[in-house]
């Protein structure tokens, strides 16, 4: 057996934690062997050789030498100051390998104290990069990603619209006969047919206003009326009471015994109230569910909401400027020309007239030989009990052509209001629609459609008399697109009834679009709100105001034109190109946007700093 004895200096040279190793194993080799061997040539300085001295001699010295420096080692430290276990307390059970019973912080030799000139570097170095974070990148982020948000009027745009709606209905009474008598029995009509309107609570919507009046037998005839209604009575006592309505004037003609005021009152009273009926159920319909409502609007029934309900999908939305086309489609060659400039003279430019007050129009006209139906139809049907060729209803709908007929798109900034008259062939007349045998039909928000069946002696260019029942139809058709009320018989009164409803319904829109925009801004404070939204907002606000103080002092077509411009400024700042980019933008698109760029970056930035922070405060602990 080989044994090796390692001297103090080389102990010392080659590291104490490897000496204590092979130290611990060489004795425990020795104490278990029986009978040991060793060599005198694997030790740098060989023990003397005892001459005659027995075996076991030799074996007590070399480990009295073995256990000496191990006793030596167990008293040395380690370069780092730290003292050296002793052997026994290797392991527990005597044995003992490289590293076993020791901790890793043993066994690793401690770095050096770093510099003070390197932390402080180190120090600087970090803190350039936060430099420049804070000073350059921060603020350049930040002007980068800043959004403009102007002021808006918030709470002027929630509650301006607080109060009732009042709809002044200013009455002028006047007698033919102008004696002392009538005279009387005048200013008792008057003071019944107020105590009747004022007191029965009939007219809820309305602030009525009774006055005499000088009446005029050309009234009407370009005067300005402002919604004004003009009640003149007839002194009649041999004949019934009746009453009848001027159709391009405001006036009610009455024929009643005036020597019965009270009668002729009353009767009076009747006439307003049916006259007012559509108008007043369909302002209730307008108000009822909107912050103008008062609790005072009329109840309908479902029958009168159906027919409110489809007189508002019939017509065209509100528009300052419509566009009228009339189209003539022949099935075959004939009639190829109509006389419809002098037709459109007579028939419809008195109606266009009386509406330009609410909107302009503008028209034109064209003509298509040889047209076909549309193939989405199954077509006209022969019924050989009527002899005529009839159309289903089901097939209105898609009687247009628009693959083939060049029916115009919308001019301009209004809408286009089509009028179509199909002339067919005769081979296929007379074209009726076979539920109701009728030739014409409405298409909502569309325009309307005419047929004229051919007659045996029909030249080829059709006059204005032949044209007469086609515009008389389509003068009909055109009021009910633009929403003109269908009572009363006068074409006046309906006109300012159809005033005072499209403002309502324009201020009742714009109140709706203001409270959404409010709402918006609110709930999405990272939305820009450019300088133009804040100026349309005060602007639709102010023109609200004037449109509200014109329906209360009667002048119904400037509340409109002033609810028009305010729903169109309203509709514009809402709408904001700017503004509806940024809706659809939300916070987590943007964190899934910076995350990727900024994560890289700001981990090492971070976690650099709160280290050297960590440094630094130790070292302040440790100088302490």
């Amino acid at each position: 057996m080989h044994i090796i004895i390692i001297s103090l200096s080389t102990a010392a040279a080659i590291g104490p934690a490897c000496i204590l190793n092979i130290l611990s194993s060489s004795s425990r080799a020795l104490r278990s062997t029986a009978q040991p061997r060793f060599d005198t040539a694997d030790f740098p300085n060989p023990l003397p050789q005892v001459e005659g001295a027995p075996e076991r001699h030799v074996q007590v010295q070399v480990a009295s030498q073995v256990d000496s420096v191990q006793g030596q080692l167990t008293k040395a430290t380690s370069p780092c100051g730290l003292a050296i276990p002793d052997m026994a307390e290797t392991s527990k059970d005597g044995s003992s390998g490289h590293g076993e019973g020791m901790s890793v912080e043993d066994n690793q030799k401690a770095s050096p104290p770093e510099p003070p000139a390197v932390t402080r570097t180190r120090s600087w170095i970090i803190f350039a990069f936060w430099a420049i974070v804070a000073c350059l990148g921060l603020p350049h982020w930040i002007w980068t990603t800043s959004i403009h948000r102007s002021d808006l009027p918030l709470d002027a745009m929630n509650s301006w619209a607080d109060g009732q709606m009042k709809y002044p209905l200013r009455i002028k009474l006047d007698t033919a006969d102008d004696n002392e008598a009538i005279r009387s029995n005048k200013e008792e009509i008057l003071t019944h047919l107020q105590s009747e309107l004022l007191h029965t609570n009939k007219l809820p919507l309305y602030d009525v206003s009774i006055a005499p009046s000088q009446f005029n037998e050309s009234f009407g005839q370009g005067q300005e009326t402002d919604g004004d209604l003009i009640i003149y009575v007839r002194n009649e006592s041999k004949l019934p009471p009746q009453t009848s309505l001027r159709s391009l004037s405001p006036v009610m003609e009455v024929q009643a015994n005036l020597r019965e005021p009270k009668a002729a009152a009353h009767l009076i009273f009747e006439e307003i109230l049916k006259n007012l009926d559509d108008e007043q159920l369909s302002l209730s319909n307008l108000l009822r569910d909107s912050p103008f409502a008062s609790g005072s609007e009329a109840l309908l029934s479902p029958e009168q909401k159906a027919k409110l309900d489809a007189r508002t999908t019939r017509a065209f939305k509100y528009a300052s400027t419509y566009h009228l086309t009339f189209s003539l489609f022949s099935a075959s060659s004939s009639p190829s020309a109509w006389d419809i400039d002098a037709a459109i003279e007579k028939y419809i430019s008195p109606l266009v007239g009386q509406l330009s007050a609410v909107s302009s129009f503008s028209v034109d006209t064209q003509v298509q030989l040889h047209a076909t139906f549309s193939p989405s139809i199954a077509g006209p049907q022969f019924d050989d009990a009527s002899r005529k060729w009839k159309l289903l209803k089901t097939d209105l709908s898609g009687f247009i052509n628009a693959a083939e007929w060049p029916l115009s798109p919308s001019i301009g900034t209004g809408p286009t209001i089509n009028f179509v008259l199909y002339v067919p062939s005769k081979e296929q007349s007379p074209l009726v629609i076979a539920e109701t045998g009728g030739t014409s039909w409405l298409i909502p928000q569309w325009g309307g459609v005419q047929i004229l069946n051919p007659s045996n002696k029909q030249a080829k260019n059709l006059s204005s008399d032949d044209l007469e029942q086609v515009m008389l139809t389509f003068a009909d058709q055109l009021t009910s697109l633009v929403g003109l009320p269908p009572s009363p018989s006068s074409l006046a009164l309906r006109l300012s009834s159809m005033v005072r409803e499209r403002a309502t319904s324009l201020i009742l829109a714009s109140s709706s679009t203001l409270g959404a925009l409010s709402r918006l801004t609110l709930k999405l404070t990272s939305i820009a709100i450019p300088d133009s939204v804040a100026k349309a907002v005060d602007e639709t606000i102010g023109r609200l105001d004037q449109a509200c103080v014109d329906l209360r002092e009667g002048r119904f077509e400037s509340a409109l034109s002033n609810a028009r411009i305010a729903n169109d400024e309203v509709e514009r700042a809402f709408f904001e190109p700017s503004m509806v980019g940024q809706v659809y933008f939300p916070d987590e698109h943007k964190v899934a946007v910076y995350v990727p760029l900024l994560g890289p970056m700001a981990v090492p930035l971070v976690m650099a700093g709160i280290k050297q922070l960590k440094n630094l405060r130790s070292g302040k602990v440790k100088s302490a």
